[in-house]
């Protein structure tokens, strides 16, 4: 029997900035995976980063609302920045599973993660809630068949990041087209960036 719930893709991240890359990411995983939605999570505090100066939580998501405002299948959910604390994708899940049993949930993550994933809290217990979709870039050795709780989805090369953008806008230089427009002016309205810690 088919499955009737609501195929949603679930793409975390600082996002400090969001940026193109993780707009192209959510394109791709949505249309290769079949899924109906991307629903995009700031993090309130990532277990594996430290970085200090990390962008206030408000401006975070209101960078994502307006990259993100244009395209009728993507969304954003503050649940991660409401619950405060260190964000592990185990206890995350969790709660969107009861607060959306009408939705079927995948987890979208680089292609470089899932090696790791089996050293992520509560691992075993979160394969039973979610599978995973692995961004697959070319080039990148991937065991494929190793992994039968990762769908794995071709990625273009785009060798973008929210640190490049951080340290172009610090030395003054131009971040245009590797964010939104929107995003852009967001940035410079705020002057984020322009001191890097």
């Amino acid at each position: 029997m088919k499955d009737a719930r609501k195929k949603v893709g679930i793409m975390g991240g600082t996002f400090d900035p969001i940026h193109c890359g993780h707009l192209l990411a959510a394109e791709q995983a949505r249309e290769q995976a079949g899924l109906d939605e991307v629903w995009f999570m700031p993090s309130h505090i990532p277990p594996h980063k430290s970085r200090e100066g990390l962008t206030e939580a408000h401006h975070r998501l209101q960078m994502v609302q307006l990259a993100i405002a244009d395209h009728e299948s993507f969304r954003v959910t503050d649940i991660e920045l409401a619950r405060k604390g260190p964000s592990y994708t185990y206890d995350t899940m969790v709660l969107l599973t009861q607060q959306f049993p009408d939705c079927q949930f995948s987890f979208i993550i680089g292609g470089d993660m899932v090696k790791i994933l089996p050293k992520w809290y509560q691992f075993q217990q979160l394969i039973r809630m979610v599978r995973f979709i692995g961004l697959a870039r070319p080039g990148t050795e991937l065991e494929r068949e190793a992994c039968e709780y990762v769908t794995f989805v071709e990625m273009p090369v785009w060798d973008i990041s929210s640190t490049l953008i951080r340290e172009k806008a610090a030395a003054g230089k131009s971040i245009r087209y590797l964010v939104p427009d929107a995003v852009e002016r967001y940035i410079k309205e705020n002057r984020f960036y322009e001191t890097l810690v």
